[in-house]
This record gives C-alpha cells, structure tokens and sequence, in this order.
C-alpha cells in the first residue's frame, strides 16, 4: 500500500509516525497547497489529512481508496461524492474531549483570576517595592455558586460540565439540536441562558444551525462581567459584532477558534480597545501531547479496521 501524509505539521514534531510504515510506502509532507494536493495523492491508495481539501476532481483523477481525517471534522472531504466513488472515509471522535476542557478552564481562570496581570506584576519588579505583603488591584472572583452555560452538550460539553460542578458551579446547558435532553443538568433557551450565565462556553459543531448564533442581536443580551469562551468552531460567533460588543459593555471572551484560520491582520479582534478583555489562542485546544497520540492511534486503527 502507498501512503501519504498531506500536512504533517499540524500535528507537530514531537509524535512519532513509525507506526504507519508497517502499512507499507509511506510519504510524509509537512504542509500541502491546493496546487500540490493532485500530485501528491494521484499514486496513493490511502490519504491522510487534517485539514487538506480532498475535492472531487482530486478523487476523480487519483486511485484514493480510503481518505483518513487527522481529526474529528470532516468538512474538508465530500462524503457524498466519496461514498459514490467507492472512497471510504474515516475521521477519528473523541480523542481531544479532555484536553479541550481542560483549554476551557485554563481560558476561563485566566479571565477570572488575571494571573497575567499579577505575574507581570511580579517580573516589572513592582511586588519587591510594596510596602505591604500583598498585592490586590484587580479583584477576582470565585467559580463556587457560579452560572455556568454550556452551548453544546456533547461529549466535550459534558466533560466541562462536570468539572465545572466540581468547581460548585451551577450547570445549564442549550441544546443547539433541541435534541439533547440531558436530564442531569437544566436545559435553557438561548435566550435565558445568555441572560443569567456568569461564564458560557461553546463546545457545539459548526452547521447552519449553529453559524453566527451568537451575533448583535443577542451579544449585547449576556449578563454583566460574564466570561463568555468559544472552544468550538469560530463562525459561531460573528467576530465584528463581538468586537464591538467588548468595547462597548462589561464583557471578557476567550477564543481558541476562529472563522478564518490562522488570524487575518483585518481580522476586527485585532482592533478592539480594551484588549485586557480578550484573549486568543492559536486553536490549541484540541492539541495536548496525550491528544494527539489518542488521534495517531485513532488513524492507524480506521486503517487496520479497513484492510481487514
């Protein structure tokens, strides 16, 4: 069998791919353009890829037997069209459900607890010239008998949840389908849950459904102080709306996704005034060292599974 890895990098330099030679010849690239990507795979019976566009005319023109997606997102393959041909195609679920929680509450203490500041504090040399043994000038607050609203109660959205009650935090949640009737948590509506949440956090998929849900309309609606973090898909949230809904009410965000990938200079995150209230990380979320081991091992899996 021939192999090709389309883009490599996404998944680091510390993970070992050894593992997929005993597959048979296998061709690793670091990153692939839409020009390279015929070239690359029209040889090969089996592709892997994270986020690579496998088109029709790449499946047209290729012997592609079987398409494996470094991730759990299939948006980047036709799967109609990759059924028609015979193409199997196989993604890999559940793998970042902890370290993407994990993200979460790391996005949400910063915000509460402005560690930032207060280590900055300390390396400026400012705490060694305090008259007093402490330093108070960005009050914080506790999670206990916090309002926190999940949108989106998946897996991931279930795991943040129940660390968020280990925190004694009160947990609702909306469900994006209406088909989520989990009964150990209170199911609100958008609305309500906007309205009375002292932290949100999306954890949904993306979908016609779900694309800019949180917008002007209803931005402008969260609860005072509220700490709202976007761990699911960027186009969830209309970022010029949020941009200026961060200037202009008591509101702090963290972002670990965004609609275009890797931020645009334009991008209006990149201008707002109170930048203290805002944070971004580079979609890292999903990325932690035992994550993307679960994900190489769910890809060598998907293709045993498939030469069976």
């Amino acid at each position: 069998m021939k192999l090709v890895f389309l883009d490599k990098a996404t998944l680091g330099n510390d993970i070992n791919l050894n593992l997929f030679n005993k597959f048979g010849e296998v061709k690793i690239y670091e990153t692939t353009t839409k020009e390279q990507s015929l070239s690359r795979v029209k040889n090969c019976d089996i592709v892997i890829t994270n986020k690579v566009v496998i088109t029709k005319e790449i499946m047209d023109n290729s012997s592609i037997k079987l398409i494996c997606i470094a991730a759990t997102g299939t948006n980047n393959v036709d799967l109609e069209y990759a059924k028609s041909r015979g193409i199997q195609v196989k993604n890999v679920s559940n793998y970042s459900t902890s370290s993407v929680a994990q993200h979460t509450f790391a996005l949400a203490l910063e915000l509460i607890e402005k560690t930032n500041y207060y280590t900055d504090y300390v390396k400026n040399g400012n705490w060694e010239k305090s008259k007093i043994f402490t330093h108070i000038e960005k009050p914080f607050n506790e999670l206990e008998n916090k309002n926190w609203g999940i949108i989106g109660l998946g897996s991931i959205g279930k795991k943040v949840a129940t660390i968020a009650k280990s925190f004694d935090c009160n947990v609702s949640y909306y469900s994006t389908s209406n088909m989520n009737k989990d009964t150990n948590y209170k199911m609100l509506s958008l609305k309500e849950l906007l309205k009375t949440s002292d932290i949100i956090s999306i954890h949904c998929p993306l979908n016609d459904n779900t694309y800019k849900l949180l917008n002007k309309s209803n931005l402008h609606t969260i609860k005072d102080g509220a700490i709202l973090l976007n761990l699911g898909r960027g186009g969830i949230i209309n970022e010029s709306d949020l941009a200026e809904t961060l200037d202009s009410k008591d509101l702090y965000c963290g972002l670990d996704v965004l609609e275009i990938e890797p931020i645009q200079k334009n991008n209006p995150l990149n201008f707002i005034k109170n930048k203290h209230k805002l944070i971004i990380t580079p979609h890292i979320g999903w990325s932690s060292i035992e994550a993307r081991n679960r994900l190489v091992v769910g890809i060598i899996k998907n293709i045993e599974e498939y030469l069976k």
